[in-house]
């Protein structure tokens, strides 16, 4: 197993971490605990499990942190379109990112569940 830096789908969540909170800045100081908290705890999440999954060496763990991912991933993609239904964002960009990393981790657990 790579080290998680070297994985494409790690460094990919983190540019999404990072396109997330100049987007969150821009919301509505009511959103600062609120919608804005909430997608920035979700996108950090992102990363932060495929970092623990992997370090911790065992596939099985790995899957599971790799589903947590996962899961963090759709509730950031359901909280862009809460934005943009809200008017505080039209950027597709995000989505579109946070589609691919959906992509590449869905690849990476069916490599892993290949292993078991």
């Amino acid at each position: 197993m790579e080290g998680y830096r070297e994985l494409k789908v790690w460094q990919k969540g983190m540019d999404l971490v990072v396109a997330v909170y100049p987007l969150t800045a821009t919301f509505p100081k009511s959103e600062t605990f609120g919608l804005a908290s909430q997608m920035q705890r979700a996108a950090v999440s992102v990363p932060s499990n495929i970092a623990e999954g992997n370090a911790l060496r065992q596939t099985k763990a790995y899957l599971r942190h790799l589903s947590i991912a996962s899961g963090s991933l759709a509730e950031l993609e359901t909280q862009l379109e809460i934005a943009e239904r809200l008017g505080y964002s039209t950027d597709c960009s995000i989505a579109t990112q946070a589609n691919e990393i959906g992509r590449m981790l869905s690849i990476l657990r069916k490599n892993l569940e290949a292993k078991l």
